[in-house]
């Protein structure tokens, strides 16, 4: 199904303004966001969820593995390329960029370990295993950890899905971290 890809001039209601916020902030408006405008309320929940998001207490290379191993789990393409480049402008370590892309364990123990914690919720639909929350647990991460891990599937979870359903164009911005499943391990 092809949907418009709007910009601030296109967009209707409050989503022209939250596309122009978008465009202030990124200096161009992702191709997944003049997606959502066509649905103003989702492209308000989706910014909204993001910025709750990083609230977390996660640091920077923590919410790109949450988001990224959600982008694995769910296959989708624009996500995984958008993340790490996204991861890459952050400083995240490459070998955990390639980790998460690869599906492979990430070097470190802790990292790995929510790692695993955010693709089980994403894929067991929110019932990851009594051995995956307590790796994740005993290497120090805390409960209230685990609930702001699904929030980051929630927040991940509308754009793969609106990606899938959309087949959103990669932007010119992420086409070298470009990335499709069959290049996982």
């Amino acid at each position: 199904m092809t949907y418009q890809i709007h910009d601030e001039a296109s967009a209707k209601g409050s989503a022209a303004e939250l596309l122009k916020a978008a465009k202030g902030k990124y200096g161009f408006v992702p191709n997944l966001l003049g997606t959502m405008a066509e649905a103003p309320a989702l492209l308000k929940a989706y910014m909204t969820l993001g910025g709750i998001f990083e609230e977390t207490s996660f640091d920077a290379t923590e919410k790109q593995i949450v988001l990224l191993a959600v982008s694995f789990a769910n296959g989708c393409s624009y996500c995984m390329a958008a993340h790490s480049a996204i991861a890459a402008m952050q400083n995240v370590p490459e070998e955990v960029i390639s980790a998460l892309r690869e599906n492979t364990p990430i070097p470190d123990e802790k990292l790995e370990t929510l790692r695993r914690l955010a693709q089980e919720i994403a894929t067991s639909r929110g019932y990851p295993s009594e051995e995956t929350v307590s790796a994740f647990l005993d290497s120090g991460y805390s409960q209230g950890q685990i609930l702001e891990t699904v929030l980051g599937v929630g927040f991940k979870t509308l754009s793969n899905y609106t990606n899938h359903i959309a087949q959103t164009p990669l932007d010119g911005a992420f086409e070298s971290a470009a990335w499709t499943a069959d290049q996982a391990a």
